[in-house]
């Protein structure tokens, strides 16, 4: 295909999908939202993967999803490999998390997302749902500032060094985790604050792109590779820098990351690696947080709020939906 008809072709995807995308993140929301503070979170988990589906199942798309929360034998959720859309349209990567914060939602505590990417195909790192060590910053600073392989405090002083401040100036977001122990322990010897969350790495990662609005200059540690792809889509469209390398701790996950295409299971994948192409992103809250406002239901009208990201033009769109057929969200 000719460069002309090649970009044509991805902008076309863009274009004609991002508020496609919206629907299908309100609809997943909206259907953990009806279980929230229920303590079910299977139950949460599994109404936003059905939603979900059918929702990208209607969808003008030849989409296969490449990173998500399992693989074929783990159905119904959304597995790795399973091929969604009308199968009329564009090939596309699918990643998703139909219910980012789960245990959030459950207890009705703030921060629940339902969120997914999508991008042509080829363009999503490909790999088991396995947890993936990440670092990220926002944007405005020197390509490779940070490094996954460097100490903590050799970050944090990277870091403040180029923002002009002193490292206690500087706040790190960590997933609140036992594994952190030693990580927490290490930044807070530099001097720098740290913002533990509960849940929810997408936000805490989308957050260090505006540290100026949110207060948070970087994020460190590990959480789940679904969310990291994500996490590098939005990161595309916003600006920053992000590493990240797969955990691959048993000979089981290098067997299914090597059937994945994964040849180098201690490979450092950069921004690019994770999410590169045109890349779409969306975001809808389920409990209100810093991020985005939850679901509300109201008499006759369910009301959301929603995110979408573009990287082909680095629009973030905030859309407020009022749904005035409620019952269309009903089974």
């Amino acid at each position: 295909m000719a460069e002309a008809d090649t970009q044509a072709a991805r902008g076309t995807v863009s274009r004609t999908l991002s508020l496609e995308l919206a629907r299908v993140t309100e609809r997943a929301a909206i259907a953990a939202a009806r279980l929230r503070g229920q303590g079910n979170e299977k139950a949460a988990d599994q109404a936003a993967v059905d939603a979900m589906r059918g929702e990208l199942n209607a969808l003008p798309i030849d989409g296969t999803v490449v990173i998500g929360e399992g693989e074929r034998d783990e159905a119904p959720m959304l597995y790795i490999g399973e091929t969604l859309g009308t199968g009329a349209g564009p090939k596309v990567d699918i990643a998703v998390d139909p219910l980012e914060g789960t245990t959030l939602c459950a207890k009705d505590m703030s921060g629940a997302i339902a969120v997914m990417a999508l991008a042509e195909a080829g363009s999503l790192l490909a790999a088991p749902d396995v947890y993936m060590e990440k670092i990220a910053i926002g944007p405005g600073y020197p390509a490779g500032l940070v490094d996954l392989d460097a100490s903590p405090a050799d970050n944090i002083a990277a870091l403040a060094k180029a923002k002009g401040v002193a490292p206690s100036e500087i706040t790190a977001i960590i997933l609140d985790r036992p594994r952190h122990a030693d990580l927490v322990k290490a930044v807070r010897a530099t001097g720098a604050g740290i913002r533990l969350i509960s849940d929810g790495d997408i936000a805490g990662i989308i957050f260090t792109t505006d540290p100026d609005e949110t207060g948070a200059d970087i994020y460190l540690g590990i959480g789940a590779a679904p969310e990291g792809v994500i996490a590098a889509g939005a990161l595309r469209c916003t600006g920053g820098q992000m590493q990240a390398r797969l955990i691959l701790d048993s000979a089981d996950k290098r067997a299914r990351a090597e059937r994945m295409g994964i040849t180098k299971p201690s490979r450092k994948y950069d921004l690019l690696d994770l999410a590169r192409g045109e890349v779409i992103v969306a975001a809808t809250g389920v409990t209100s947080g810093a991020l985005l406002r939850g679901v509300r239901f109201r008499p006759g009208m369910i009301e959301t709020e929603t995110l979408v990201y573009r990287s082909s033009t680095g629009t973030v769109r905030r859309i407020t939906g009022e749904h005035r057929r409620p019952e269309r969200f009903e089974g």
